[in-house]
């Protein structure tokens, strides 16, 4: 779900004991929808991230790293400017409203102390980062509104800041119980959850359904379960829980969700920063990548098409070739009963001796050849199909080779977790010849050399998993030792993965979670029971000439595991 209103206010209350009266050291805006305060904390450094992205507005501290660009953008520049060495005096939430204001104190341009507010707006599509000054002008914003995008309430340098609009609904946290309880008896007959969406501000739809699912039918049990939930929101009673589907993280609340019953998986964290770091970290990974890598994707899958037209088009033909034997046998046939024919004729019956039971056959002719041309006509039908075989063999090794190369840097784009996976593979892609366009730009540029993923085993034995085929070759055949451990999905796509032994042999669990990674960062990830083939790399070979990423392996051992996104997250170093 979206962060909520008293979502917000539970990060709120774990935030503000480590960052109140704590010192912004730097500044960083590693997407457009995304700021990232390093700050000097009471409890050591922490980094709090404030998103304003319309689809995961947010604020929490965050230990997951991010790739920063080259050239900082102009709203962090801005901030650096105004904000480095603030100290945050207070973290204030409007009343059940997904606002948050951070108040900060600041020095200006002669040195004296101001105030500053950041606030966060984590309002779906309209959600903004906006930084004021001591009167309250907005000094910039992360998204800008004028007048043609709003009529209502524009965001703009040197304007005054507004809050949004309020609701047409009531603030719950503002009545008495004796007040609510009176309004919850007025209120019409209708479903619960509705009832409560309907009529309250800072609600969700997943907790209305929660509480409409705890109180059933009766409207007065409806009453005492919402106003146990108040009652839990001033107490800051609050439990960090993550909602899991078929042991994938499907949404998130500060309570546990029982109305999906045993179809769904309730885990506790121990912070909201760790629930919402884990829970948004794959999915944001992959927008990013959604959203650089486009014309990467565009590019591998073009040719992905285009090599699976040609592969069946040449299977067609290769089928066509299929009856070759029989060009001949008729060309033989022909000549065996020249003698029988004429120009002219525009067919032939004679005994097939090639039929087991001596039928006769019917030959067509060409009435303008002689019986000898006709004759070298199915002779020569029979010599092309026998060349086309023997062509089309090839192509279609060679476009199979091609095909699956191609899946594989498609499932590289799925691993990329930033700008130097995309470069890396963008440049594999220029030295394959699919973006010759780029070709000359790309060798002027310095070539990007980035790093496999990193994982340690339960035993510490360090794992390491390639992103794409330029790392997995790196990996298998110039980094690993002989007697490293080498793992690979079973005939899927899949990153090489190599256990690094330290000249001793594995323990069984570290070669068990070996292959679990293998299977989870593979096209397998989504089964059970994923084959996993291991061996030590001194039997793995890359053949000349074999595109990035193929290799050749014997000798080997096949482990069958399942894949696990919880054990890749636990095991991965930071």
């Amino acid at each position: 779900m979206p962060l909520d209103a008293i979502c917000l206010t539970a990060v709120l209350d774990e935030l503000r004991g480590s960052l109140v009266g704590g010192k912004i050291d730097k500044i960083y805006q590693p997407s457009r929808d995304e700021v990232v305060l390093s700050v000097r904390c009471t409890d050591g450094n922490r980094k709090l991230l404030l998103s304003g992205s319309p689809n995961h507005p947010r604020l929490h501290f965050t230990t997951l790293p991010r790739e920063n660009p080259a050239e900082p953008p102009m709203f962090c520049m801005l901030l650096r400017k105004y904000l480095t060495s603030a100290r945050i005096l207070e973290l204030r939430q409007s009343s059940m409203e997904r606002l948050v204001e951070l108040r900060l104190e600041c020095l200006d341009e002669l040195g004296d102390r101001v105030e500053r507010k950041l606030v966060l707006e984590a309002m779906g599509r309209r959600a903004n980062l906006i930084l004021t000054d001591g009167e309250g002008r907005i000094t910039d914003c992360l998204r800008r509104v004028d007048g043609d995008a709003s009529s209502l309430r524009q965001l703009l340098p040197g304007m005054f800041y507004r809050q949004p609009p309020a609701p047409e609904k009531i603030d719950p946290m503002a009545l008495s119980e004796e007040e609510l309880r009176a309004l919850m008896a007025d209120l019409p007959q209708r479903e619960g959850d509705k009832l409560l969406l309907d009529t309250f501000q800072g609600i969700s739809p997943l907790i209305a359904r929660e509480v409409a699912f705890r109180a059933g039918e009766d409207r007065s049990a409806l009453t005492e379960k919402f106003l146990a939930l108040l009652a839990d929101v001033r107490a800051a009673r609050f439990t960090p829980t993550l909602l899991l589907r078929d042991g994938k993280s499907a949404d998130f609340s500060f309570m546990p969700i029982l109305q999906y019953g045993p179809e769904s998986e309730l885990r506790e964290y121990e912070s909201f920063s760790a629930l919402l770091d884990d829970f948004y970290a794959h999915r944001e990974s992959q927008d990013r990548v959604r959203q650089k890598g486009a014309d990467l994707l565009r590019t591998v899958q073009n040719a992905r098409d285009r090599t699976m037209r040609k592969i069946a088009n040449q299977s067609r033909e290769l089928s066509a070739t299929a009856d070759r034997e029989r060009q001949r046998e008729l060309g033989d046939i022909i000549t065996s009963n020249l003698h029988a024919m004429a120009k002219g004729m525009t067919k032939l019956t004679a005994l097939d001796f090639y039929d087991p039971e001596g039928k006769m056959v019917d030959i067509t002719l060409d009435p303008l050849l002689t019986p000898q041309q006709n004759a070298a006509k199915y002779y020569k039908a029979y010599n092309k199909a026998k060349t086309a075989e023997q062509m089309l063999t090839v192509q279609l090794e060679k476009n199979g080779a091609e095909l699956t190369y191609l899946e594989s840097v498609l499932e590289n784009l799925k691993l990329a977790e930033g700008e130097r996976d995309l470069q890396e593979i963008r440049q594999e892609l220029t030295d394959a010849g699919y973006l010759r366009g780029q070709k000359k730009a790309a060798k002027r540029e310095k070539r990007l050399s980035g790093k496999p993923m990193e994982f340690r085993s339960s035993a510490g034995l360090r794992i390491s998993v390639g992103k794409n085929n330029a790392q997995n070759d790196a990996l298998t055949t110039k980094l690993a030792g002989k007697g490293d451990i080498w793992l690979h999905t079973q005939k899927i796509h899949g990153s090489h993965v190599i256990l690094w032994t330290e000249g001793r042999a594995p323990d069984l669990e570290s070669l068990h979670e070996a292959a679990v990674l293998a299977a989870t960062f593979s096209q397998g990830r989504e089964g059970k029971k994923i084959p996993v083939d291991y061996t030590p790399v001194k039997y793995v070979k890359k053949p000349a000439g074999a595109r990035p990423g193929m290799v050749v392996y014997t000798t080997y051992q096949t482990a069958y595991v399942d894949p696990s996104e919880e054990l890749a997250r636990r095991l991965r170093v930071k």
